[in-house]
């Protein structure tokens, strides 16, 4: 009897990670095609952030309706100011994010992007005071060597495109979306000492983009009645309702550690997908870039994971700052 007992938890243990991996792996395939709806709806970024809030914020709210977590909303006093703060940072980084997507593509604009754990470390530094270890700055320097291969800046075949300016800004407004997700990264870790989970960071983040842009369609005028409608309302319900509730429920069920290694499924995916559909592969350069990337965000990742304090362990359990 004694054996059983002792098996049956690790067995349950073991199903639980493997559907946790399962469902990080879906929510990051999810994620992946963030860029070509983006593409395809054809909008002004600040159209599409708009449109993602509000169908993100209504998918949201029939999830929290569902699941009965509504009361998780009614935030006031220093969480309600952490979370419009952390909405004001989101559309922020989604509006660089899809005007760098015009500017570069895809799979560039989403690797580049993800350097923003290196913003993490940075900022947990100066802001919090966090420790920075050698481990950490070499993994630092390994990943700016990468990131610089990855934008395609050294590629000879790829000289021309890099150095445009339309090109350059693209990369800047990679840069500052994911700083802007990295102060959000940081806003998380205290929101939730002030009782603001990420479920209701979330449908704030897209509640403020909501009334903040709301001004801009009124004014610019309405997509025309078409598709597009369709890819836009794809980008709320699919990339911010589904994969939040996916994202979160895969988290709830692994380690730091795992999730931090299973969040590169979203870029690899993009990579993937901008190849597929629009043909547009990365370079050998680009992606020796992404490789030393991956390594070294891994490393510092699972560094500061093992402390529970570390402004990392709260990125990765956040789902709702994810592009």
């Amino acid at each position: 009897m004694a054996t059983t007992a002792a098996v049956a938890p690790s067995r349950a243990e073991h199903g639980a990670a493997a559907h946790g991996v399962a469902l990080m792996v879906a929510g990051g395939l999810l994620l992946g095609t963030i860029g070509v709806f983006v593409e395809e709806a054809g909008q002004h970024p600040l159209t599409t952030v708009w449109f993602r809030c509000v169908f993100g914020g209504a998918a949201l709210l029939l999830w929290g309706a569902a699941t009965r977590r509504l009361g998780e909303l009614a935030l006031r006093g220093k969480a309600l100011a952490v979370a419009l703060a952390a909405g004001v940072l989101m559309i922020t980084n989604w509006a660089l994010f899809f005007a760098a997507i015009e500017r570069t593509s895809i799979g560039v604009a989403t690797v580049v992007f993800h350097v923003q754990p290196l913003w993490v470390l940075a900022l947990g530094a100066w802001w919090l005071r966090e420790r920075v270890t050698r481990r950490q700055l070499g993994a630092t320097l390994l990943a700016l060597i990468g990131l610089t291969l990855a934008t395609g800046l050294l590629d000879g075949s790829a000289t021309d495109i890099a150095m445009s300016s339309r090109y350059a800004i693209g990369l800047l407004m990679c840069l500052g979306g994911s700083l802007s997700y990295a102060a959000v990264t940081l806003i998380a870790q205290r929101a939730k000492d002030d009782g603001a989970s990420s479920f209701a960071l979330a449908w704030w983040q897209c509640t403020v983009g909501s009334v903040a842009l709301g001004w801009w369609p009124v004014s610019h005028g309405w997509p025309a009645w078409g598709s597009g409608w369709a890819w836009l309302v794809g980008l709320g319900v699919i990339h911010t309702g589904l994969a939040y509730v996916v994202l979160y429920a895969g988290m709830a069920r692994l380690s730091t550690g795992r999730i931090a290694l299973l969040q590169f499924v979203y870029p690899a995916a993009a990579v993937l997908i901008d190849w597929a559909v629009y043909g547009r592969a990365l370079s050998v350069l680009q992606i020796s870039g992404v490789v030393l990337m991956a390594l070294a965000l891994s490393a510092v990742t699972r560094a500061v994971g093992r402390a529970p304090s570390a402004p990392q362990t709260a990125a990765a359990r956040s789902p709702a700052a994810r592009p």
